[in-house]
């Protein structure tokens, strides 16, 4: 099997292992690294041109993200998800992110309600040229800021820790045929609700937006898989 990880860069500024970490993170997440495919830290290691230390440490954090996953006496694959698995993040994603859009419709401040539209606008604009991962950037982005303006530190935590263990498919979901449309009416009411400071709205647009991109999730899963 030929190099497919890019050799790391000892001159970031972050902490080795977080660099290995998004590494192998984003190649898990581009489909570089295949669900079910054994992780070998030698050959993980000498793709990245370092040691096998900080590739062993970055395994770990990306086991308690749920991205791999170790078994004893088998060793480490890139994890797979199931329609249950989809089914019980979506479960909780969808009542704390109705929750983190009621407090953002309570708490946020002029300013934040303003690059909140510009978000929004972004990824109208990626939209009209169809730059999926422009798409998906934009979506992370807008998404991120409705949390931060909850103003509840320990909720942005645990939704971010559950968005990103279903990550590595907002590519294939965003490209689902109608999803992209979809997603934009579903921001357009979760901001006018937001903007409205009705709590309720916020709330009520919040959970059909989960709901619609569990189903869009599911499908795309589905087909990928016939």
């Amino acid at each position: 099997m030929g190099r497919r990880l890019e050799p790391i860069n000892l001159d970031s500024y972050q902490p080795l292992r977080e660099t290995v970490c998004e590494s192998i993170r984003d190649a898990i997440q581009k489909g570089i690294l295949e669900p079910g495919e054994r992780l070998m830290e030698v050959q993980l290691a000498d793709e990245l041109g370092i040691s096998r230390t900080p590739v062993r440490e970055a395994i770990r954090k990306l086991e308690q993200e749920g991205y791999v996953i170790m078994m004893p006496r088998r060793g480490t694959y890139v994890a797979d998800v199931s329609v249950r698995d989809v089914k019980e993040i979506f479960e909780i994603r969808s009542a704390l992110e109705s929750l983190a859009t009621g407090l953002a419709a309570r708490r946020i401040e002029p300013e934040e309600l303003e690059k909140l539209q510009e978000l929004l606008l972004e990824v109208q604009k990626h939209a009209e040229k169809n730059d999926i991962e422009k798409i998906v950037e934009a979506d992370v982005a807008f998404h991120g800021l409705i949390y931060q303006v909850s103003r509840n530190e320990r909720l942005v935590g645990i939704i971010n820790n559950l968005r990103e263990q279903l990550a590595r498919f907002r590519t294939r979901s965003m490209s689902y045929p109608g999803r992209l449309e979809k997603t934009l009416d579903e921001h357009n009411e979760m901001f006018e609700a937001i903007a409205d400071g009705d709590v309720s709205a916020a709330r009520d647009a919040a959970e059909r937006h989960m709901e619609s991109a569990e189903k869009t999730l599911l499908k795309a899963l589905k087909k990928s898989k016939q």
